[in-house]
């Protein structure tokens, strides 16, 4: 059966708002992009098609969210005002103390509704537990599930490689044509150097895509430079041997030769001039988290620079542990306004371009470009509709400046995933979200009795 989605605009990325428009879908990908009249007439000869009308909403690109944390979205609200460090170590303890299985996977699966309420069709996520894995999978969206690995004690590398294809191994059954498996060794202060190069000597031989915390903060980049700060203390509190390498994080990584996989770098706040070389060198991505960055104080990502010189970057929200939600539309229009503002250009960033970077720019950084960021023929139907008829929308004299300088989350009225409609603009149709709804609820009620933060 072919399906015929109908709005006042269709935005395909590729090419200019079409008003009117329409896209058809049959077996998982867009087999018709244009005008309304033009779509059904071409798909004339194939007799009625069940048509989703959205009327006065605009259809486009599924979101791409480079970077999230599912498995966390039961701790949003209640890590604020820490520092970056005692923020860390009280997550871990949080994580590893009060969260149990079931916990994990509820908080991974309610991340995933609400992603799919925002229109994000796609999402990176970082996790340790398997249980975002999991989520993405039922809860039918598209993703890279990149499993993490810690060890910053040389000692235990081999240990910790050991730990990480145990669970690879566990899951790697259960990958689908959307969603798939990567690693990621979290970051310098928590991984040692030889950790790192078994770990990607490994990504290498299983075809695993790799991403790391990188280049996020002062504390880090202390850490690296000068031996100093909490990450430093912490190790040597542990008995952990540390010699600052004395040069920048995107420089010590590829000193170990880890950029020859072409990670995806989540952060890279403070990169350098010599660094964004770097990146553009070996055909590194970036994940950029212009919210999370500002809510710890770590500044602003030099992205403008890294996209002028072809460093492939996305937009990610981070955990909502950390943002505090999951909305690439409000993650967006925030990059642009915090660009703008520091950089005194107020040219930056124009609509069009904004909008690619939440679909086409991020399914670049991902390694997806080729099959989805873009309504073209041919193309997986990974298609989102937002409402333009909210008061804060009305009127509307140009749909995608409407869509990004005023639109949120929270107008989406549909989410399709390789033809299959996971939001219908009420419920999400692949999970049960009261059943979720109430565990979450028992578990801030049980995590809200734990003295302390």
């Amino acid at each position: 059966m072919t399906v015929l989605y109908t709005a006042q605009w269709v935005l395909p990325v590729a090419t200019s708002p079409i008003q009117d428009g329409a896209v058809a879908v049959a077996e998982g990908r867009i087999v018709a992009v244009g005008s309304e009249a033009e779509v059904r007439a071409r798909l004339a000869r194939l007799g009625a098609l069940e048509t989703v009308a959205l009327g006065r909403a605009a259809l486009c690109p599924g979101f791409v969210n480079v970077h999230s944390h599912l498995e966390l979205t039961a701790l949003r609200g209640r890590l604020e005002d820490l520092s970056f460090f005692d923020w860390i170590r009280t997550l871990t303890r949080l994580r590893g103390e009060q969260m149990a299985a079931a916990d994990l996977e509820v908080s991974a699966q309610w991340g995933v509704v609400e992603a799919a309420r925002a229109g994000i069709t796609t999402l990176a996520d970082t996790e340790t537990s398997g249980a975002g894995f999991r989520a993405l999978c039922q809860g039918g969206l598209r993703g890279i599930a990149y499993q993490e690995v810690f060890g910053p004690d040389p000692m235990q590398a081999k240990k910790s490689l050991t730990g990480l294809k145990r669970r690879l191994e566990a899951l790697r059954p259960a990958e689908t044509d959307l969603v798939r498996l990567g690693i990621s060794p979290h970051a310098v202060y928590s991984v040692s150097s030889l950790l790192f190069r078994l770990v990607i000597e490994y990504a290498e031989r299983q075809a695993l895509p790799v991403a790391i915390h990188c280049a996020e903060s002062q504390a880090e980049d202390d850490f690296l430079r000068s031996g100093q700060g909490p990450f430093a203390q912490f190790l040597r509190e542990r008995g952990i041997a540390w010699t600052p390498p004395r040069v920048s994080t995107i420089r010590y990584l590829s000193d170990l030769n880890v950029l020859r996989v072409k990670p995806l770098l989540i952060h890279a706040v403070r990169a350098t001039e010599e660094d964004i070389g770097l990146l553009t060198f070996h055909g590194a991505s970036v994940a950029h988290c212009p919210k999370s960055n500002a809510k710890f104080g770590h500044g602003i990502a030099p992205v403008s620079r890294m996209r002028q010189r072809g460093v492939r970057v996305g937009l990610g929200t981070d955990s909502v542990a950390s943002n505090n939600v999951c909305d690439l539309l409000d993650e967006g229009r925030f990059a642009q306004l915090l660009s703008r503002a520091t950089q005194g250009d107020g040219q930056l960033l124009p609509a069009a371009a904004l909008l690619q970077w939440m679909t086409l720019d991020g399914a670049c950084a991902l390694g997806l470009d080729d099959r989805i960021g873009t309504l073209e023929v041919g193309k997986e139907a990974d298609l989102v509709g937002i409402s333009l008829a909210g008061p804060h929308l009305e009127p509307v004299y140009d749909p995608v400046a409407a869509l990004v300088t005023a639109a949120t989350g929270r107008d989406v009225v549909l989410t399709v995933v390789q033809g299959r409609v996971i939001y219908d603009g009420q419920r999400v149709l692949t999970l049960d979200e009261d059943r979720l709804r109430e565990h979450l609820r028992q578990f801030a009620g049980r995590l809200g009795t734990v003295h302390g933060t």
